[in-house]
């Protein structure tokens, strides 16, 4: 009986297609889920190829080549953990568990921590790209018990994601949770841009453009330095026709997003750890005001909203919309860069930045032109503290800033809600000031608390008898 080269434990649409990724790429797979129909389903898709369903984990793992390899692609959290407690007896010291799903970087930490003494090696990996992305080529994120990487590259890089110079989508992040929280982030910076590009959309609409208009429009983007992944796709909603209304689809579509936590587990950590993503939240509380579809219809009937404005000449605002875009843009991934530079000092991961980029740059969601730019400006400059600083996005953003301001004014005059274009200007506008109002804010502490505040013209911590010195 034929040894396999690698184990897949569950079936679903990700799980099977990257099963078929693999044995397209060269490597006998055996593959198994908890559900019957499932295991039937890929047992007769891949008749006649390296690939077979196992009648169990037992089954599974017996089936493997030495050292075992076993990727798991089940739901995040409990599932992840009842499948690594059965196959735990049916392992040896040396054996590979690959984690492929969403999960929560201090879950992967921890798992890694359980298995410690039993020999057993531990990958966390993210996987970007969607069900068409496992199957022709992701983009890989892995990391975890660092003597792992050796026995999983092979498989990783074969079957990831090339970018245009060859280079798979597939490097170490680093040990213990540094893959898992990468894609942590890549996924708080698609909050963002698919965000944004909805921001693009509505303040389209609200200028009277049709559906095959806007489509036009970002097709034309995508040629440019906005292109990438979402920005194509989105080109390709909107030119799409509802068969039963002929209206375009998305106008038929309910404007209620749900979301999957990766957004809110990264906003949750950057506010843990202290840094400035405001973008990427918003765009989380976005979906959360999607959300509350009956409120806002009833909300609608009662609130004013702003005068109403001419309708802008076309031609000018979408150069301008088109730059406000590529500013916002820039924004939401330096505050994903910030992030995973302070994780990075936190836990002492030696995040390889570029990489990172580099790894971005196809397969997954969030791949556009900009990585390029991203990879090279980590590259020239690995103490980089900014992406905004970085010579080549200082001289975008100049170029743009502008662009973002006016947007940002005529949403509000009006009425068109573009939270996370007004965030990432914030943003932008904060970062660049040498003097904030913190001062004022500081000071209101020490009154009411006696937090104390720091001077600038002299060292250590001060605090005011501040009501004794009001002036009535």
């Amino acid at each position: 009986m034929q040894a396999m080269d690698i184990g897949l434990v569950g079936l679903g649409v990700m799980g099977e297609n990257l099963a078929l990724n693999l044995e397209r790429n060269g490597f006998a797979v055996m593959g198994f889920d908890l559900d019957a129909t499932k295991c039937s389903s890929f047992a007769q898709r891949t008749k006649g190829l390296r690939a077979q369903a196992a009648e169990s984990l037992e089954d599974l793992v017996a089936r493997l080549s030495v050292p075992r390899r076993v990727w798991l692609m089940v739901p995040a959290g409990a599932p992840v953990d009842a499948v690594l407690a059965s196959l735990r007896p049916l392992l040896s010291a040396g054996d590979v568990v690959i984690d492929g799903g969403n999960t929560l970087f201090t879950d992967t930490h921890r798992r890694i921590q359980s298995l410690q003494g039993s020999g057993i090696l531990y990958v966390g990996s993210g996987v970007s790209g969607g069900e068409e992305g496992a199957l022709r080529g992701p983009a890989l994120m892995p990391g975890g018990s660092v003597q792992a990487w050796p026995l999983v590259r092979p498989f990783l890089q074969a079957i990831a994601a090339k970018a245009d110079d060859g280079q798979p989508c597939c490097e170490w992040m680093g040990p213990g949770g540094a893959g898992h929280f990468v894609k942590m982030v890549h996924n708080g910076i698609e909050y963002a841009d698919m965000q944004m590009i909805c921001e693009a959309y509505a303040l389209m609409k609200d200028w009277g453009m049709t559906a095959l208009e806007m489509s036009a429009v970002f097709r034309q983007w995508n040629a440019g330095e906005l292109g990438g992944y979402l920005i194509d796709i989105t080109a390709d909603i909107l030119a799409q026709t509802d068969p039963d209304s002929g209206q375009a689809l998305v106008d038929v579509i309910l404007d209620t997003a749900e979301q999957k936590g990766t957004g809110k587990w990264t906003s949750q950590v950057a506010l843990d750890m202290g840094v400035s993503a405001p973008t990427i939240a918003d765009a989380v509380f976005a979906r959360t005001m999607s959300a509350l579809k009956a409120e806002r219809v009833a909300a609608a009937q009662v609130l004013v909203g702003p005068l109403t404005q001419a309708v802008p000449d076309r031609t000018e605002v979408l150069g301008q919309l088109q730059k406000a875009l590529l500013a916002a843009k820039i924004c939401a991934y330096a505050q994903g860069f910030a992030l995973l530079q302070a994780a990075d000092r936190e836990h002492q991961w030696q995040l390889p930045m570029a990489q990172v980029a580099s790894v971005w740059r196809a397969g997954c969601i969030i791949r556009a032109q900009v990585l390029q730019d991203i990879r090279q400006a980590f590259s020239e400059d690995k103490t980089l503290a900014n992406l905004l600083v970085a010579p080549h996005f200082a001289r975008v953003m100049a170029s743009c800033q502008q662009a973002l301001r006016e947007m940002v004014a005529m949403a509000a005059l009006r009425g068109v809600a573009v939270p996370a274009f007004m965030s990432a200007l914030s943003y932008y506008d904060a970062y660049r000031s040498a003097r904030l109002p913190a001062n004022l804010l500081q000071a209101q502490r020490d009154y009411f608390g006696a937090h104390t505040y720091q001077r600038l013209d002299q060292p250590g911590k001060f605090h005011t008898q501040w009501r004794a010195g009001a002036k009535s």
